[in-house]
């Protein structure tokens, strides 16, 4: 039996440069090397995470300090309702498309299933539960009652908190405003009528007007 003849060498043509099956061959060992000195860098654990398990964080609800022993996963909503009792904040789609949750952070309205409750260490919280109800309650609380702006009121906190972020930063908004700013609160009951009149009462109220002003 002959020898197996090894296969004649493919010459380059000058200027030719380098053959596919050099540059695949080249790129293996090139990728190879290269994940064996990445590798040991890639997998070293970052020094600064926080967890897995509870670690202790201080949030600042309605003005008042809570230090609390929580795992970093731990959404904002469910500290305020499964930890420090804060209920006006409701869970209901717990996807940030609801905006049953609103809660308010340093002015700004957020969703509260939405936050990490590490995030917001240091931030100042305001949930429903911090707006005065006497001796007079507040403009919107009142507006919401005057207009009959809530069926169920699951959505209301969070309709409510989203307005106080709102007037906040539109003192004299139109109906068309309060229209197209509240699209990500819903209402399942369907009082949006009652909800933006109360908004625009609010708004007026501040202004120094009434309601039929």
């Amino acid at each position: 039996m002959s020898a197996r003849k090894k296969p004649p060498e493919v010459k380059k043509r000058p200027g030719e440069g380098v053959s596919r099956r050099g540059f695949i061959r080249d790129v293996g060992l090139g990728t190879g090397a290269l994940s064996v000195a990445v590798a040991p860098a890639a997998l070293a654990a970052p020094s600064t995470l926080a967890g897995p398990g509870p670690v202790p964080i201080t949030l600042t609800v309605n003005g008042k300090q809570h230090k609390l022993e929580l795992e970093p996963r731990v959404t904002l909503l469910d500290a305020l309702r499964n930890y420090l009792d804060y209920t006006g904040a409701k869970r209901v789609c717990d996807r940030g498309t609801c905006g049953a949750c609103t809660v308010l952070v340093d002015g700004k309205a957020v969703y509260a299933c939405s936050v990490l409750a590490i995030e917001v260490q240091g931030k100042n919280i305001q949930t429903v539960e911090g707006l005065p109800l006497s001796p007079q309650p507040d403009p919107l609380i009142r507006a919401f009652v005057n207009n009959d702006a809530l069926q169920c009121g699951f959505c209301t906190p969070g309709f409510v908190m989203a307005a106080k972020a709102f007037l906040a930063e539109n003192p004299n908004p139109t109906m068309e405003q309060i229209k197209r700013a509240f699209g990500g609160n819903l209402c399942r009951c369907g009082c949006y009528n009652g909800i933006r009149s109360a908004i625009l009462e609010a708004a007026r109220s501040a202004q120094g007007g009434g309601k039929n002003a």
